[in-house]
């Protein structure tokens, strides 16, 4: 995959790479870092700019997390207030928990969407709970652009600062992810885990 993302960014330059971003948010398992890093070198070798690479890679940023708050906005809360009430009973939810966790999102989705975007995986998806919600769009813009642009700024640095070496920075990102998955994944464990004793407690 890596070659591939190398190939189209060195043939379209700004466009490849505003395009490989946008993807790589709706689809998270392309590697950002790879582009954003392999972008930051050919700042050094080619006419492309620090600024340039940064402002195409956060546009493609905000283009990819535009369509997944639309599909978010799709779903709604209605919608999945519909699901709870016919298949909630599986999984032990009902429609409390749903308004619960969409006031929650509510009260501080502001600073998730924005502290996201510096988490692998998670920064692409924040976008669906963020449309679910329905968070004003003007702040969701704004917040996905900052957080966007200083996660790109970074990498594309770093790209720059490293040169030929930009692969050591993308095995520290890739070690840097697994620690993430692995903190996310116990989260999710202790999560349901409370969850079941909660419903269990109430019976």
């Amino acid at each position: 995959m890596e070659a591939w993302i190398i190939e189209i960014m060195e043939k379209f330059g700004y466009i490849g790479i505003l395009f490989l971003i946008a993807i790589e948010n709706i689809f998270p398992p392309i590697p950002s870092e790879v582009i954003l890093t392999f972008g930051g070198v050919m700042t050094t070798k080619t006419n492309l700019t620090v600024s340039g690479v940064v402002w195409f890679a956060t546009l493609g940023s905000v283009i990819g997390a535009v369509i997944l708050y639309g599909i978010g906005h799709l779903i709604n809360i209605d919608r999945l207030e519909k699901m709870v009430v016919k298949y909630g009973h599986i999984l032990r939810l009902t429609k409390d928990d749903l308004h619960k966790a969409d006031s929650w999102f509510a009260k501080y989705g502001i600073w998730t969407v924005f502290f996201c975007r510096f988490i692998p995986l998670i920064r692409s998806l924040i976008s669906v709970p963020a449309g679910m919600a329905q968070m004003n769009f003007g702040l969701f813009l704004l917040l996905t652009a900052v957080g966007t642009f200083i996660w790109n700024i970074i990498l594309v640095k770093l790209g720059a600062a490293v040169g030929e070496s930009w692969e050591d920075i993308v095995q520290i990102m890739d070690v840097y992810s697994n620690i993430i998955y692995i903190v996310l994944v116990v989260l999710v464990v202790i999560a349901a885990i409370l969850f079941m004793k909660k419903r269990l407690s109430r019976k």
